[in-house]
């Protein structure tokens, strides 16, 4: 899970805009093999507790929940990619779609159970553009493996 702080973000499918965001996280979900539930929720439950925002003196101090954040949550299968050799990445590290497309539904329910007002997401397995504006620049990687 790629979190980026954004002021703004937005992403478009076939030309038209499917989800943005003000305000909060742009979230890149990599969803690999073995990944369960178990682990979306400790994501989830550290995303919305981070304090990445700033309160008064500009200390990060505020999570998503504090400033009223809301989530864009976009999947992608290319967080999983080896590049150690040749030139070409693999993504066997990748969960398959018929995994990863409940996992990332799961997510976003998630994310609205733990208090996220506003969660949009992309269109799985789709040709995306995601534009957006990071803020500060922030940007953390979450690994479920590591929580």
């Amino acid at each position: 899970m790629l979190i980026q702080r954004v002021s703004e973000a937005a992403v478009r499918a076939d030309g038209e805009t499917v989800g943005a965001v003000g305000r909060g996280y742009l979230v890149l979900l990599g969803v690999g093999r073995g990944d369960t539930e178990a682990e979306v929720d400790r994501l989830c439950t550290k995303l919305v507790g981070l304090r990445l925002f700033p309160d008064e003196r500009g200390r990060f101090d505020r999570s998503l929940l504090d400033v009223g954040g809301g989530v864009l949550l976009v999947s992608q299968f290319t967080l999983y990619g080896d590049a150690r050799k040749g030139r070409r990445p693999s993504f066997t590290d990748s969960a398959p779609p018929g995994v990863a497309e409940p996992l990332c539904d799961y997510t976003a329910d998630k994310l609205r159970q733990l208090g996220v007002t506003s969660v949009d997401t992309g269109v799985f397995g789709a040709d995306m553009k995601v534009s957006l504006v990071n803020d500060g620049p922030v940007t953390l990687m979450l690994d479920s493996a590591a929580l």
